[in-house]
């Protein structure tokens, strides 16, 4: 799993939320999503699952009958991520919940992704739960944004553009 990399806007540094880090590798700057909740206040980030160096975020999923957890990349913009199940439909909308309450995890949101227009949404609360990630739910499409109170919307709109492929953008595992 190669971690390309895409420029962060220096201005982001000025707005930079709670539970998002700004760290240096390899030369490189990258924005680490350090903490994120459930709506009941659940950390959905173990420190026994790393990628790339950061604990992942882990939820849970249902994909049509099958169930199980997704481990996801802390690297915002990422795409990369393990499951422990194996997926059966490549393009079904995933229904996210809390690996620890079962809390629902899908909140109504138009992808805003060339070609997606889903409507379903996987929330994760940043700290203080006002501000937020965003990520579709249909498998497959790489959609996702931050949605922060206190910085201006160009700005959020250009992070949330970041998108780091790696090795896997053209994969049934590209997007959630």
């Amino acid at each position: 799993m190669q971690l390309v990399h895409n420029e962060i806007p220096r201005e982001f540094l000025n707005v930079l939320p709670e539970g998002i880090k700004f760290i240096a590798l390899h030369g490189r700057n990258f924005l680490v999503v350090e903490s994120v909740f459930c709506p009941q206040g659940h950390s959905l980030r173990v420190d026994t699952v790393k990628i790339h160096g950061e604990p992942a975020v882990h939820i849970g999923v249902r994909i049509g009958a099958q169930e199980g957890g997704i481990f996801i990349d802390s690297f915002w913009g990422s795409h990369n991520k393990l499951y422990d199940f194996i997926p059966g439909e490549s393009e079904a909308v995933v229904e996210a919940f809390c690996p620890v309450c079962g809390a629902s995890l899908m909140v109504n949101d138009v992808c805003k992704a060339e070609g997606c227009g889903g409507e379903a949404h996987i929330q994760m609360l940043l700290p203080g739960g006002k501000n937020r990630v965003l990520v579709c739910g249909r498998l497959g499409c790489p959609g996702h944004r931050l949605a922060l109170q206190a910085a201006p919307g160009s700005l959020v709109e250009e992070v949330s553009a970041i998108n780091y492929f790696g090795t896997h953008i053209d994969d049934f595992f590209g997007g959630i």
